[in-house]
């Protein structure tokens, strides 16, 4: 079977890794022909601080520094490689407290973060993680062979009923065909247009939310005493939101490889800000000194401790604009299946956006080899590939479909939270979430 993913980011990789892992081989014949194509350079030699627009967006920072892989993202990484979970925890910070604050640093709630079973504390249970994006993806990509993975730009995909599908390339050269086309490329995907062939133009467009993520990093010994370790905080005001945590670990503490332990924290701290504005920025000729005096003026009267640190040494580094994607009508046609931001781009507050596109592809990687097997796929036919490649991508598709719509649901009311309002609704919120709050996040951790 020759399968091609589209896209070199973190839920292309993945994708890769769990095929290899997952597929059945063909009897009598040459293993799966797997080959992800990535528009921009994956040289693992370039560094994050070197990486700029010829270089892929997937793993830059210009699409924002930080993430956090959820509990159930984690077992994912568990259940594909233990060694490649625990390169991404190294990776990273461990934190095991999700705290909720106002802007005067007065307590919401807290809540664990780690999966736990009928509320029962288990040292055991995996806790989340929060990591550069660009540490991610290197975990992923470095378990790629280079040969495997491609230097160019798709223009077109064509999915075909009765044939193999079609890879178009903007270059002008030969296309190409597979058994099976997955579209990882991201919330502007180019795969996304075979699922609407008779669309004359996109008719799920990405949607800018009128929200802008900036953030950066500070030294950890500024803000020694003020921050918990182990700990996610996150600041609610009126007039926009605040975050921050250890971006890594001690290294040289005992298990800074383990999702099950806080460690002492690094010597940096992450923060991000989320505020709202009407138009997009446009990096070109975006005004970064602009950008911090606004989130000094916009911050200035916030009494919480670790915002005023952070806004003394302030140096913003990144700046991602919020993306979504509309629901869309499908995510297959025809031996074309996408997976991550190309089906879902979720809102950021969903803190799902990465967990989710792992468990696309182990749910797609699973239902395709199970299909494989049932539909006798060892004779390895084109009529039998197509079969088990359609069965797959309909079951792929009832599974994840209403998982994912459920958390988008819930991630767009939250995202309201980190609008401009008055200083009535802004209380009020602050009460609802000081007497619901548990409650109402411990809703959203089941997924």
């Amino acid at each position: 079977m020759k399968i091609i993913i589209v896209g070199g980011g973190i839920a292309g990789c993945a994708a890769y890794l769990e095929l290899q892992k997952h597929l059945p081989k063909p009897a009598g014949s040459d293993d799966h022909q797997i080959v992800i194509y990535e528009a921009y350079n994956t040289d693992l030699d370039v560094t994050a601080d070197q990486r700029a627009e010829e270089h892929t967006h997937s793993s830059t920072l210009l699409v924002g520094g930080g993430l956090g892989i959820a509990p159930n993202g984690l077992n994912v990484l568990k259940r594909l490689d233990e060694d490649l979970l625990k390169d991404i925890v190294r990776g990273g910070y461990v934190t095991a407290t999700s705290n909720m604050k106002n802007k005067n640093g007065w307590p919401l709630f807290s809540m664990s973060s780690a999966c736990t079973d009928n509320e029962t504390e288990n040292p055991r249970n995996l806790h989340m993680v929060a990591t550069s994006r660009h540490a991610f993806w290197r975990a992923l990509r470095v378990r790629v062979p280079s040969e495997h993975i491609i230097n160019k730009r798709i223009c077109g995909v064509v999915a075909q009923s009765d044939a193999k599908n079609l890879i178009h390339f903007a270059d002008g050269s030969s296309s190409v065909e597979a058994d099976l086309v997955i579209g990882a490329d991201g919330v502007r995907s180019t795969a996304r247009r075979a699922l609407f062939p008779n669309a004359k133009e996109d008719p799920y467009p990405p949607n800018y939310e009128g929200l802008v993520g900036v953030g950066g990093f500070i030294p950890s010994e500024e803000v020694k005493g003020l921050v918990e370790p182990g700990s996610m905080n996150f600041i609610f005001g009126g007039n926009g939101f605040f975050g921050y945590f250890f971006s890594e670990s001690d290294k040289q503490a005992k298990n800074r490889d383990s999702p099950y332990n806080v460690s002492e924290p690094g010597e940096s701290l992450a923060w991000w800000s989320t505020y709202e504005i009407e138009k997009c920025p446009d990096r070109e000729t975006l005004d970064m000194a602009d950008v911090t005096q606004q989130l000094r003026k916009r911050h200035a009267t916030w009494k919480e401790p670790v915002v005023q640190k952070v806004l003394q040494s302030l140096s913003v580094q990144n700046l991602y604009p919020t993306w979504t994607s509309p629901a869309l009508a499908t995510w297959q046609r025809d031996g074309v299946v996408l997976v991550g931001d190309a089906a879902h781009a979720l809102p950021p507050s969903s803190g799902q956006g990465s967990s989710q596109a792992l468990e696309d592809v182990e749910a797609l990687a699973l239902f395709l080899a199970h299909y494989m097997r049932k539909g006798g796929a060892v004779k390895d036919t084109a009529e039998v590939r197509k079969k088990a490649i359609n069965a797959a991508a309909k079951s792929y598709m009832a599974l994840r479909q209403p998982h994912v719509k459920a958390i988008s649901d819930f991630a767009k009311n939250t995202q309201e939270s980190k609008r401009q309002m008055g200083i009535i609704k802004e209380y009020s919120m602050y009460a609802f979430m000081k007497l619901m709050g548990k409650s109402f996040y411990q809703s959203f951790s089941q997924f």
